[in-house]
């Protein structure tokens, strides 16, 4: 609990009453940036609002729990008394910082810090119009033997109703701080399992729209989902080997008990990887599909172009040579020429439509 003023001054006069109003906890405005600032102790929350040193004070005094600190976005200036006061490394800081970093987990002495991506699906009326499909955010865990902070980075990202669902699971939190962190990359493949079931639906929309006749589906519209798809691929992917080495045991910061629950996340995140793969696969597929259809309609619209230019050559042709200012030809001045040139033309049209239609031209 934060500290207590001395109470010598105020016994007398309703010393008893000032004495239980004091040892209340003492409310401590949240600053912007920080989200929340806990006490846990054997599972439960303490109450009360804490600074981050009243908070670490309180569990080293009673030699239990931890402390969980939430940030959002913080500046250099606003992170460096967290940093200051639970030993934090400076360069695990200056990645904090920067909301541009791979899934990683590093070791500085004591402390453990862990990057991980999170995902949002974006609403659209269809994958075929959308421009934005995968959105992304920055989550930043340092993990200490008595506290984790988190550092998030992206409006999308929120764990409040996380630390609910784990404030009502004491047993859970018994644990220390390692489950937190087991919780949190819990939650961020819990998403990216979400995110990627409803992209496949996508895919198989704009799939159905490829194979369909006289789809309007362009490949620069699947590129645009195969870019989306990378991007859930750059968050993924690199997240396999982190949460690998925290099962296997990796540093004593997470017990044996929390490791069995990360073996869970890494079967997990395995099966994402296969779906996003598969994805990349599938939407190269539908490329290559597209361009084929495109070039087999341009065949297709050639091969029309000229069966009507034949035909249309047919009545040119007779045409260009009758008329020709010649004075001696071949039944110029014939009374049934010109009815027996027409027929002679529209008998060739229509045998050459016959034969390019029967061919499959027209």
């Amino acid at each position: 609990m934060p500290a207590i003023p001395s109470l010598g001054g105020l016994r007398g006069r309703g010393g008893n009453r000032a004495k239980a109003a004091l040892d209340r906890p003492i409310p401590v405005p949240l600053s912007a940036y920080v989200v929340d600032c806990a006490v846990y102790v054997e599972g439960k929350r303490l109450p009360g609002r804490w600074t981050h040193t009243e908070a670490i004070n309180e569990v080293r005094k009673q030699h239990t729990g931890f402390v969980w600190i939430g940030l959002h976005e913080p500046d250099s200036e606003q992170i460096q008394g967290i940093a200051e006061t639970f030993g934090l490394h400076e360069l695990a800081v200056e990645d904090a910082l920067e909301a541009h970093q791979r899934p990683k987990l590093e070791r500085y002495d004591d402390t453990l810090f862990l990057v991980l991506k999170t995902v949002r699906y974006v609403e659209h009326q269809s994958p075929t119009t959308a421009n934005e499909i995968v959105e992304t955010g920055e989550l930043m865990v340092f993990l200490g033997r008595d506290f984790v902070i988190t550092v998030r980075h992206g409006n999308h990202s929120g764990l409040a109703r996380l630390r609910r669902d784990l404030d009502d699971d004491p047993e859970r939190l018994d644990l220390g701080a390692a489950a937190v962190v087991h919780a949190i990359a819990d939650h961020v493949v819990d998403h990216y399992l979400e995110v990627t079931s409803r992209i496949e639906a996508d895919i198989d929309e704009i799939e159905a729209q490829v194979f369909a006749p006289r789809s309007s589906v362009s490949a620069e519209q699947i590129y645009l989902m195969k870019r989306e798809v990378l991007e859930l691929r750059r968050a993924v992917m690199p997240l396999a080997t982190p949460i690998s080495r925290l099962a296997e045991g990796y540093t004593r910061l997470v017990p044996d008990e929390v490791r069995s629950y990360f073996r869970d996340v890494a079967d997990h995140l395995v099966t994402v990887s296969e779906r996003v793969a598969a994805f990349d696969e599938l939407l190269s597929t539908l490329v290559d599909a597209t361009v084929a259809k495109i070039s087999l309609q341009q065949n297709t619209d050639m091969r029309k172009i000229t069966a009507w230019a034949a035909i249309i050559t047919v009545p040119t042709m007779i045409a260009g040579i009758y008329g020709m200012n010649f004075d001696y030809m071949p039944e110029l001045h014939w009374q049934f020429g010109y009815p027996i040139v027409v027929t002679v033309i529209l008998g060739i049209c229509l045998l050459l439509y016959r034969i390019f239609r029967k061919n499959g031209w027209l």
